[in-house]
Order: structure tokens, then C-alpha cells, then sequence
């Protein structure tokens, strides 16, 4: 049986072609449908999200699952890739892998980067889609699942095959954007005619970008879970979105950890009792996160306060300073950070579209990280007030153990306070 072909197609109208595997792509007039009422797509509930305009097209059943669509990013990791499908900050997003040749090792559930408690809820697997230049489709080891499995499993629709070297090229000079993956309207040819593709072109103009979406509702816990309750100290973990590797390096730590769900204020966070609050990563723009930025003011000066990735940007907005929309943002496990504080560089694992405007952070508050490559904020440090933050995954997953140090900089903060 012949494979299908899958289109993905940028909102600028690039079209890059391959063939399908994982889930099955969304049709043409499934995908949009003149005929009928405009719809955003799920998650799409920040002050600056966009709706669908009558003129362009509803969304199609795949887009309620918040898959097919979403934001186009690279990540230059060259293995890892269940690791990068289960991570949820990759939420709303397509990833392209930029290392040719994906899926030779299989995948395995003991390698998700989902929590514990949305585990048991929802689906494993996080980007709208994934984009790679060759699919290994050989035999795995025993008690593992191939790549396309595990996203058919997941509703995740896959394209190979693409020219993604091209594609990274677009995405380094002009910047991330929306894209979709569909089914080729013309299987033979592998292609799609000039008006099909302006109704897909009209589709991706009214889907709302990245930049002012609230993301963190549709992962993590929905209830408070607490890991190794005899440990010592006590960790709050406000959930937006955590990777699980986290909670796993902090109990290997000794730590008690209390997983709370992102929408937890401060009466709830009192109710465990915590020695300090630890903010997870997260998908979407901290930017209009207030809800969780304000539970962080009422804490700043009452506990330590630790955050990593979008818990760095919101205890960040928390202190005053500004986030800004990155050009393609960091993706990959092979990223140079500068200690600000001691000179030295070490690799990092990293995954955000966003950053810390630095020239907007308050006096306290000192720079400790620095990108050794743009030299963008990796992380912040106010001992006065108990605070401190990495931009960058310390718990890699995928990555380098270079930052596995920064757990126990972090509860050595706690225990010192």
C-alpha cells in the first residue's frame, strides 16, 4: 500500500512535502470549512489570542485535540526525541528535529517527561506535530514501541521525509510561525493547488500566535499530589506544565514535594506547609500568566522562590522586569550558559520561546546566567529575597548532567533561609 502524503504548510505559504506517519493528518476540507461558524483553537485564551475570522474557516476535529496546527519550532537535539514529544512546554507547538535520522532506538513510557498526575489523565505526547528528514521504521528492542506508534497512539500526525534543513534555515532567518500539517489534496503529485492553498494560507492567518496565549490550563495536575512526604525540605511545585525529571531530582535530594495545580493561590499553597514555592516550566506566553505572577509577589517575601524555565519568566514579571517573544527561540541540548557569578560555562538542555528582558529587572535583582551565544537572560539571582531562577532545563531530559549542580544550589538556598 502506497503511503500518504502530508503537507506542511507555513502561514507565509510555504509548503514543504513528505510522507505521513503517527496519526492520520487532517484533510483539506475537514482542516477548514467555509460553511460553517469560526472557532479558536483550544488553548487559545490570552488576552492577545486571536479568533478565527468568518472569512477564514472553523477548525476542524484534529485541532480541538490541539494537534495538526501550532507554532513551528526547531530543536537541534541529536537524540532524545521521546523525551522532546512528552515534554508539555512543547504544547501548541510543531517540532522539527533538525538531526536527520529519528526514531532508530524506539520509544518507551519510562522516558515521558509527564508528570505523574496528568499521566494518568491525558495524552503522553504534547506537540501538534512532528517533522523529520528520515524515520527509522526498523525493528526496536524488546518491550519498546517505534516512534509512529507512539504518535498514532496519541493523535499526533507525523511527516517525513521534509527538507528539513531548508525548513530550519526559514525558521533561523525569519523567525518561528504558525504552520499546519494536512494531507497532500493531490496524493499523486504529493502537492496542493494554488487555491486550496490559499484557504489553508486563510486558516493560519486567523490562528492565534504564540505570543499571548495561555497554554499552562491544558496540561499538569488537577489535584495537589505530594511525593516523599517524609522528606525534608518541603517543596511546593506550582505544576504549569512540569517535566518529570524534575520532581525526580528533587527527591533523589531528599526534598518532600507537593505538586499543586497552576491555578493554586496562596491559601492553598499555606495548606502544605512548604518550606519554599518551586515554579515549573510551562508552555506559552508568561505574559499573561497574572494569576500565577501574583501568587509569586504574595511569596517573594515570605519564602525562597525557585523557578525554572517559565517559572524563571514569572518570578522575573514578578519582580518587575518584562518578558519579550523570541525570533526561534532555544530548542535543543547543546547550549553554552556563563555563570555570571563565577565565570564558568557549562552545556544545557533548553526549551522557550520567550525571554527576560534584563534591562527592565529591578536593582536586586542579579543576572547569574548569561547565553554564551546571544547572550540572552538564563537565570537570576536575589539572595535577599530568597530568589532563584534558571532559564535553562538543570533537569535536562534530554541533555547534559553539566546543571544537575543548580538542584542542589536551589535547596541549599532553602535550607539556609
Amino acid at each position: 500500500m502506497r503511503q500518504e502524503r502530508n503537507l506542511l504548510i507555513l502561514e507565509d505559504g510555504s509548503v514543504y512535502s513528505g510522507r505521513s506517519f503517527g496519526a492520520a493528518a487532517p484533510e483539506l476540507d475537514r482542516l477548514v470549512d467555509d460553511d460553517r461558524a469560526a472557532a479558536p483553537p483550544a488553548g487559545a485564551v490570552g488576552p492577545h489570542a486571536s479568533s478565527l475570522s468568518g472569512e477564514s474557516a472553523a477548525v476542524a476535529a484534529p485541532l480541538a485535540e490541539g494537534k495538526a496546527a501550532g507554532e513551528v519550532v526547531f530543536n537541534t537535539a541529536m537524540s532524545g526525541y521521546n523525551e522532546v514529544l512528552t515534554d508539555p512546554s512543547y504544547t501548541g507547538q510543531i517540532v522539527v528535529m533538525t538531526y536527520p535520522h529519528i526514531g532508530n532506538y524506539g520509544t518507551s513510557n519510562d522516558w515521558s517527561e509527564v508528570g505523574p498526575e496528568e499521566g494518568r489523565r491525558s495524552a503522553a505526547v504534547k506537540p501538534a506535530g512532528f517533522v523529520v528528514r528520515h524515520l527509522y521504521q526498523g525493528p526496536v528492542p524488546a518491550g519498546r514501541c517505534r516512534l509512529e506508534e507512539l504518535l498514532a497512539a496519541h493523535a499526533t500526525p507525523g511527516i517525513s521525509e521534509v527538507d528539513t534543513r531548508r525548513l530550519t534555515l526559514r525558521l533561523r532567518d525569519q523567525g518561528s510561525c504558525n504552520g499546519v500539517i494536512l494531507k497532500a489534496p493531490d496524493q499523486a503529485a504529493g502537492g496542493i493547488g494554488a487555491a486550496d492553498l490559499e484557504r489553508v494560507r486563510a486558516f493560519l492567518k486567523g490562528f492565534p500566535p504564540m505570543e499571548g496565549r495561555n497554554l499552562i490550563g491544558a496540561v499538569g495536575t488537577r489535584e495537589p499530589v505530594t511525593l516523599n512526604p517524609l522528606g525534608s525540605p518541603r517543596i511546593a511545585l506550582l505544576d504549569c506544565g512540569l517535566k518529570a525529571n524534575i520532581i525526580r531530582e528533587l527527591t533523589a535530594r531528599g526534598a518532600a514535594v507537593t505538586i499543586l495545580p497552576s491555578t493554586a493561590g496562596a491559601e492553598e499553597l499555606a495548606e502544605t506547609s512548604s518550606d519554599a514555592l518551586f515554579l515549573s516550566n510551562g508552555p506559552g506566553d508568561p505574559a499573561v500568566l497574572q494569576q500565577q505572577v501574583e501568587l509569586v509577589r504574595q511569596c517573594v517575601d515570605r519564602l525562597p522562590v525557585l523557578g525554572i524555565c517559565l517559572g524563571h519568566q514569572l518570578i522575573a514579571e514578578a519582580l518587575g522586569a518584562k518578558t519579550y517573544k523570541m525570533k526561534f527561540g532555544h530548542h535543543g541540548i547543546n547550549h553554552p550558559v556563563r555563570d555570571e557569578l563565577t565565570g564558568k560555562v557549562f552545556v544545557t538542555s533548553q526549551n522557550h520561546g520567550f525571554a527576560v528582558d534584563e534591562s527592565s529587572l529591578p536593582g536586586e535583582a542579579q543576572v547569574w546566567f548569561k547565553n554564551a551565544n546571544d547572550a540572552t537572560n538564563e537565570g537570576l539571582v536575589d539572595r535577599k529575597r530568597r530568589v532563584l531562577s534558571a532559564q535553562f532545563h538543570p533537569e535536562s531530559a534530554p541533555g547534559p548532567t553539566d546543571s544537575l549542580w543548580i538542584f542542589d544550589a536551589f535547596l541549599d538556598a532553602v535550607r539556609e533561609s
